[in-house]
C-alpha cells in the first residue's frame, strides 16, 4: 500500500493506494498536536511507502515518511490524475496561495506563490468570516447574496480586518462586505495568473475551491476560461504524494 500525507497548516489529509486503486482517504483538523494526528491516521495502514507533502512534511520525514515532495509537485501530480490535459493549477491553502503552470508533459514550468502574507489565503478568509459573524463554510454563500460591491483596500490581514470592522460599524451590510473580501482575493489570484500565464482551463485545488463565491467570481473574471475541480479538492496534494509513492512520477 502506498500512502500520501499532506500535513497542512489547518488540516491533515491522507490518501491510500493499493495496486493502483484508491482505497481510502481521510481529512482531519491538524489540532494542537499534528504529529500525533498524523500518526493516528497512518497507523491503520500496512504501508509499503509513505510520501509526505505540505507544511509539516519535514516533521513527517523525521519520524515516519520515507520521502517528501513539495506542495507544488504534489498538486501538479494530483491535478493531472483527474485532469490529464491540465496546464494551470490554482491551489489555495490555509497559509499560502499558488498558481502553477505545467508543460505539455505535466512538468512544472513556472509558478507564483504568495506565502509572505496571509492575504488571499484560506486563513485570510477565515479571519474575515469571523469578523463578520459567519462560519467559514457559509461565508461564500452569504457573499453571493450581496446586492452591492464594496472595495477592501487593505491587503494586509491586520489592516483588512480593521477596515472590515470599520465598515460594519458604519452600517454597511455584512453580505456586501463579504463580497468585497471575496473580490479582493480573486483580484490577487488573477494577478498571479496573469504573471504565470494560463490557457483554456484552470484546475482549482485546495480547500478554498469549495467556496462557491471564489469559484464564481474567478469564473466571471476569466470569461471563457473554464475553472474546474474534482469533488475533493482538499485531497489533491495528498493524492499527488500517494501517486508519487507508487509510481515515482516526475514533475
Amino acid at each position: 500500500m502506498h500512502i500520501g500525507i499532506d500535513l497542512g497548516s489547518r488540516t491533515i489529509k491522507v490518501v491510500a493506494f493499493r495496486d493502483g486503486e484508491l482505497v481510502d482517504q481521510q481529512l482531519v483538523e491538524s489540532g494542537f498536536d499534528p504529529y500525533d494526528q498524523a500518526l493516528s491516521m497512518i497507523g491503520r495502514y500496512d504501508a509499503k511507502k509513505i510520501v509526505a507533502t505540505g507544511y509539516g512534511r519535514h516533521l513527517a520525514k523525521k519520524h515516519f515518511a520515507h520521502e517528501v515532495i513539495t506542495e507544488i509537485k504534489a498538486h501538479a501530480i494530483g491535478a493531472r490524475h483527474f485532469f490529464p490535459d491540465c496546464r494551470t493549477i490554482i491551489d489555495i491553502g490555509g497559509q499560502d496561495s499558488k498558481v502553477i503552470a505545467l508543460d505539455q508533459h505535466g512538468k512544472v514550468s513556472n509558478f507564483q506563490m504568495n506565502d509572505k502574507c496571509a492575504a488571499g489565503t484560506g486563513r485570510f478568509l477565515e479571519i474575515m468570516a469571523a469578523s463578520l459573524g459567519f462560519r467559514l463554510g457559509k461565508f461564500g454563500a452569504a457573499a453571493l447574496e450581496s446586492g452591492n460591491e464594496v472595495a477592501i483596500n487593505s491587503m494586509c490581514t491586520v489592516f483588512a480586518e480593521s477596515e472590515v470592522i470599520s465598515m460594519k460599524n458604519r452600517g454597511i451590510p455584512v453580505k456586501d462586505i463579504a463580497m468585497g473580501v471575496h473580490l479582493s482575493v480573486v483580484e490577487r489570484l488573477v494577478g498571479m495568473l496573469n504573471r504565470v500565464g494560463y490557457g483554456e482551463s484552470i484546475v482549482f485545488s485546495g480547500g478554498v475551491a469549495r467556496n462557491p463565491c471564489i469559484v464564481q467570481l474567478l469564473q466571471d473574471r476569466l470569461g471563457t476560461v473554464k475553472v474546474e475541480s474534482n469533488p475533493s479538492p482538499d485531497l489533491v496534494g495528498a493524492l499527488g504524494a500517494a501517486l508519487h509513492a507508487g509510481y515515482q512520477q516526475e514533475v
